[in-house]
């Protein structure tokens, strides 16, 4: 069985790292740069950068970022945030982005997934989905949350898949930055796809990440205010996997 993967996530605001709950009520955190390098450091599997105000206010994604830290860390990480087109994806991946995620653009021309699929390959082509719940299902959500689409997330995960995407993160609107934990039920709906999946959403203790893992099929499980805050370590949730018997890559090999 492949091991599990930690994922620290840098939500990105004119180049700072910020934090909310549910999208909103945003703090500064620091400099992407430097919290990569820490997260490195620290034994963090990979990283995903997102630019959390690109598709909204229609900026670039910042290069700038992405150079600084493909020249500073040795991990994958993955890049989002106003990707619109093949060009993009061809800048973020030539400034050292392993991956990139679009979410709105995928939306908005579904095409763009099997276009970057063929030009770069699934294996850099990530699906940010954020959904929130509605009724006996889940709804789609773009623009940071701030316009629903009508569109099922079941349904919209397996057209994902089917046009080539790679990955999908998956956030639950109804629990990010509430530190309730993940949420399992939505990430049970998507057991049964084909390709790794990336739970995102709710993150307040240690335990939650071996529930997803044991709870769900989950592939990796990202977290932002528990690792910028220093709430707990990476270390700490590695050796809580380790001991439930969940494979991890050993927490020994951080530097």
């Amino acid at each position: 069985m492949l091991a599990k993967r930690i994922v620290p996530c840098l939500d990105v605001d004119r180049g700072r790292v910020v934090k909310g709950v549910r999208f909103v009520e945003i703090r500064d955190v620091g400099d992407p740069v430097q919290l990569a390098l820490r997260y490195d450091r620290e034994g963090a599997d990979e990283l995903v950068l997102l630019d959390i105000t690109a598709s909204h206010e229609g900026r670039d994604t910042m290069l700038q970022v992405v150079r600084g830290v493909a020249d500073s860390v040795f991990i994958p990480f993955t890049v989002g945030g106003g990707i619109r087109s093949e060009i993009d994806f061809d800048s973020m991946l030539s400034a050292g982005a392993d991956k990139v995620a679009i979410n709105t653009a995928a939306i908005e021309q579904p095409e763009l997934i099997d276009r970057a699929a063929k030009a770069f390959g699934s294996q850099c082509v990530v699906v940010a989905i954020d959904a929130r719940r509605d009724h006996d299902d889940w709804e789609v959500v773009i623009y940071g949350g701030r316009k629903g689409t009508g569109r099922k997330l079941t349904d919209w995960a397996r057209e994902v898949c089917d046009r080539g995407a790679g990955e999908i993160l998956l956030t639950s609107m109804d629990r990010d930055g509430t530190k309730l934990g993940f949420d399992l039920t939505q990430l049970s709906a998507m057991d049964e796809l084909p390709i790794p999946l990336i739970a995102s959403g709710g993150v307040g203790l240690v335990e939650h990440f071996v529930e997803v893992f044991e709870k769900t099929n989950a592939d990796a499980a990202l977290a932002a205010s528990v690792f910028h805050f220093s709430e707990f370590s990476i270390a700490e949730v590695k050796r809580a996997l380790q001991r439930s018997g969940v494979p991890i890559r050993p927490v020994e090999h951080a530097r």
